[in-house]
């Protein structure tokens, strides 16, 4: 501790603010108190150097906010998220850093897009192509204008305090100049192109989909094990036997003694009534050990076979189309999939191929966005080549140097084998190398109209007739913001994957491809800070995204924390009814309480529990903070207090050698990011400690005739007050400034008007 301020003046105290002499009422307060820090606009880190807050050259701490989504309204997961960042925000404020959180929100373009569809088709009964893709956008606007206002005010409840003034939108007017520069830029690199792949094709949503985005849901099926034809020499086993009629080989593994003297072998069958001309292939990717062995291959229908078509020139039928229907001739002809592999089956059954039927469970692969089975279909698109060698202009990444040719594969691998990206939790390390290591070409087209349209123009007159838009030799291109002269250009009709967009924001926001002042203050940010499961859709692509236009990483830390789940361990969902409103809680208990409730034994990485009796708990908890104060300003009434808050007097002693320990244990838990530990420290030093025993031993002290001892205990309950609403003010910042609000100048000794830009205790 440094030494008590000589020239800190006796302050008599008079009377007891009124407002402690009723109960407090956060409903009442908290609106007051967001109002009186933004309009300080402390948020705001050029405003705190400007006000001598923040030293010029102080160390930086900066985050970009994960972008919520503009569909709906904020969950307690959301909540979460906007505690945690706030906490450690506020936390590093008051240290005197430098510290920028830059607000946002996402247009969840998919989500977005199918919401107000639903809307329209419920309402009007219309469909998007009976409005219009432009008189459709302007409503989507609309609801998105609408929403946003509604999640802004949900943030501020919650006590985050953002830089308002640097607010961003992933489809702003700057945002939208950023994404398309950075797709003419990558094109021009050569790692952007249109081919034909199979993607993961949704025929609810009618497009594309990325692999992040499935959702696998447990399901009954059936296995069926059948041969092609009497005289096929091989079994094969499936769960979807509609896609049989597209196969074009047999695939066994190399080793397997049961068929290589068929490898190489070729018959003509007819499958259901559909000509087929099936080849026996050795493939390593086959697992020998596995049902029988052998695999019926579909390239124009499975990731895995599009591979093996690939590595051994097979032909590519398609045979079911982006309705889910089929489009070969015969029996099957017009059918949806469902319906197909029952008819399949029947005819099996009639023509005694059908071997076997097995009751299984499997994982179905479903649109997160709108739960349609997915169907992999192979589609021209565009795409980011992940493995094509490019030349690092510039590089700040360890184990990459300036002029060195690297793929994206390997600068995402090498960002984080090299410490530049260093994880809280070690095993999402491991799964981010696993991820990235398993990379494949990202889909990045999207065949809806809300998004950012892809910057590719091709000279024809047919824009209604997409085959000929798409094909590559029936329609000059041009990639580009802009259209060039002369006139007779139209604009490629897909959108970019939402994860384009929201992959640059850590720089977009700051200004990118401006070279910004914020943007060399700035970047790389601090931390990014987001729930486990956005890893593999979003973080892992800014890194991708941030080493390719920047050579830097986007983040020096990731701090993923895990879900929150009800009081009996189980997911909140709609179909559990046990979803628990922060807004609605914070209506009955203060938002401190839902914030520290939230925290509460939520260690990073793991999911943790809330319902309201635990925030019911917390209430009580700013009920005492309260009470405490009550206490502290009735026992220094009339007496002379000296005090300047971050110089605490007497270091020797034992209770301030005790306040030293908690702050430091505080500081400790923050720099591991165990704001969990922080949080039950602070709360059992309150309540166990200072109210349960310093207060309690210190009635006889201050009701006792040692004048001496009475006045020590005085300044002891004062500093132990003012060190505590420091300490607590990260976690619980409403009912910590509203106290502080009430202190008369000299108690709270402190020149600050706000507690949120007061001095962090020092030891």
């Amino acid at each position: 501790m440094e030494e008590k301020d000589s020239n800190s003046q006796p302050f008599q105290n008079s009377s007891i603010p009124e407002a402690f002499l009723k109960p407090y009422a956060p409903q009442e307060s908290e609106h007051v108190m967001y109002a009186l820090w933004e309009t300080s606009r402390y948020f705001n880190p050029d405003v705190c150097i400007e006000n001598g807050v923040t030293k010029a050259d102080a160390d930086i701490f900066s985050i970009v906010l994960p972008p919520p989504n503009v569909t709906g309204t904020l969950h307690m997961g959301s909540a979460l998220m906007l505690a945690i960042e706030d906490i450690l925000v506020r936390y590093h404020r008051m240290h005197g850093t430098r510290t920028l959180w830059i607000p946002g929100t996402d247009s969840a373009a998919i989500a977005t897009q199918a919401r107000v569809e639903k809307e329209i088709q419920k309402s009007e009964g219309k469909s998007r192509h009976d409005l219009g893709r432009e008189e459709l956008l302007k409503r989507i606007d609309t609801f998105v204008e609408d929403n946003k206002s509604v999640m802004l005010a949900q943030m501020r409840s919650i006590g985050a305090s953002l830089d308002w003034s640097r607010y961003a939108y992933t489809m702003d007017e700057k945002r939208y100049h950023a994404v398309m520069e950075a797709f003419v830029r990558m094109y021009n690199a050569g790692l952007i192109y249109r081919g034909n792949r199979i993607v993961n094709w949704d025929p609810k949503g009618q497009t594309t989909i990325s692999d992040d985005e499935i959702v696998y849901e447990e399901r009954k099926a059936k296995l069926y094990t059948f041969t092609y034809a009497i005289d096929f020499p091989i079994a094969i086993s499936t769960t979807r036997l509609e896609t049989k009629v597209g196969d074009t080989a047999v695939a066994v593994h190399p080793d397997d003694e049961r068929y290589k003297h068929l490898v190489g072998t070729e018959y003509d069958v007819v499958f259901c009534d559909v000509p087929l001309h099936i080849k026996i292939i050795a493939d390593a990717s086959v697992e020998k050990d596995f049902g029988t062995g052998a695999l019926g291959v579909t390239p124009a229908h499975s990731q895995l076979d599009w591979e093996i078509a690939d590595r051994h020139n097979l032909s590519r039928p398609a045979v079911i189309n982006e309705y889910a229907k089929m489009t070969v001739d015969g029996r099957l002809g017009g059918l949806k999939v469902t319906d197909a592999r029952e008819k399949v089956a029947e005819w099996l059954r009639e023509e005694n191929l059908l071997i076997s039927v097995e009751e299984i469970t499997q994982n179905v692969s479903t649109a997160e966005r709108t739960g349609g089975i997915i169907e992999p279909l192979p589609k021209l698109q565009w795409w980011i080549d992940v493995e094509k060698p490019f030349v690092m202009k510039e590089s700040h990444i360890k184990g990459i140097t300036s002029g060195q040719e690297v793929t994206l594969k390997e600068l995402m691998r090498i960002s984080a084998e090299q410490g530049d990206v260093k994880f809280v939790t070690e095993r999402f390390e491991k799964q981010y190398l696993h991820w990235a290591k398993n990379l494949r070409p990202w889909c990045i087209s999207r065949q809806i109209w809300f998004g950012h349209r892809i910057p590719v123009w091709y000279r024809t007159h047919t824009l209604n007739d997409e085959t000929i838009i798409h094909a590559d030799n029936a329609v000059e291109m041009h990639v580009g913001i802009t259209p060039p002269e002369p006139t007779g250009w139209t604009q490629d009709p897909d959108v970019l994957d939402t994860w384009f967009s929201s992959g640059l924001w850590t720089f977009t926001t700051l200004g990118w491809p401006e070279e910004t002042a914020d943007l060399k203050t700035y970047h790389p940010t601090t931390l990014i800070e987001s729930g486990y499961d956005i890893l593999p859709f979003w973080i892992a692509r800014m890194i991708l995204m941030s080493g390719f236009f920047l050579g830097q990483v986007p983040f020096k830390t990731i701090y993923l924390h895990g879900l929150v789940r009800d009081g009996q361990g189980r997911k909140i969902s709609k179909s559990l009814g046990n979803n628990i409103d922060p807004v609605d809680m914070a209506e009955k208990y203060g938002m401190d309480a839902v914030r520290v409730s939230l925290i509460a034994g939520m260690v990073p990485g793991t999911d943790s529990k809330i319902s309201e009796e635990k925030i019911r708990g917390y209430k009580h908890f700013a009920n005492k903070l309260w009470n405490i104060t009550r206490f502290v300003l009735t026992s220094v009434e009339g007496a002379d207090v000296n005090h300047t808050i971050s110089l605490l007097s007497t270091p020797h002693s034992p209770f301030y050698a005790e306040l030293s320990s908690l702050i430091a244990l505080v500081d400790t838990h923050f720099s591991n990011y165990r704001i969990d530990l922080a949080s039950d420290a602070l709360y059992h030093y309150v309540w166990d400690r200072f109210a349960s025993e310093i207060i309690e031993e210190s009635k006889p002290l201050l009701n006792g005739h040692d004048e001496e001892a009475k006045k020590v205990r005085q300044q002891e309950l004062c500093d132990g007050l003012l060190c505590i609403l420091k300490l607590l003010h990260p976690f619980m910042p409403f009912v910590t400034e509203s106290i502080w609000q009430q202190l008369p100048l000299k108690i709270r000794g402190d020149e600050r008007e706000l507690l949120m830009v007061a001095e962090w205790p020092k030891i």
